[in-house]
């Protein structure tokens, strides 16, 4: 069974944005609407993106790093892919999502973690109870020598 996936639209991703920064600080303004566009775009392909664990790490990644915003680019990646969650009606995993990437999303800033390794975490969150221990060790030695195992 294909799951009709709901999504959302730059207008509410640039609202929330604008948001954050009026909540906890920080610079206003869009850098890029096009990079909005875009990543909303793309994860609506199902051969690239074809669940909701490559969905999640394409929004995340993107907001984090294409610098859409003047500022908080990494808080928007994190609000709009639990938003993603909730309008997808995953809403018991946001407790969980928003624990486990708090600290990612700096990492993934950081270019510590790739966006291969965020995907094994994502989908680690989003169907296992904690991290394999591999997972865990590559977690660690990214953030330590800035590469995956």
């Amino acid at each position: 069974m294909k799951i009709k996936f709901q999504y959302f639209t730059t207008t509410y991703a640039i609202q929330v944005h604008d948001n954050i920064i009026k909540e906890s600080g920080g610079l206003m303004g869009i850098k890029d609407t096009g990079l909005i566009d875009s990543t909303l775009y793309h994860i609506q392909h199902e051969l690239y993106y074809p669940d909701i664990e490559h969905k999640l790490t394409h929004i995340l990644f993107s907001f984090n790093k294409n610098h859409c915003f003047n500022d908080g680019n990494k808080r928007a990646s994190l609000a709009l892919s639990v938003y993603f969650l909730a309008i997808n009606d995953l809403d018991f995993l946001i407790d969980k999502f928003i624990i486990k990437m708090e600290n990612i999303v700096v990492d993934v800033a950081d270019n510590r973690i790739n966006k291969e390794l965020l995907f094994d975490i994502i989908s680690s969150i989003l169907y296992e109870d904690d991290y394999s221990e591999s997972l865990k060790l590559k977690i660690i030695n990214a953030k330590i020598n800035g590469e995956p195992i």
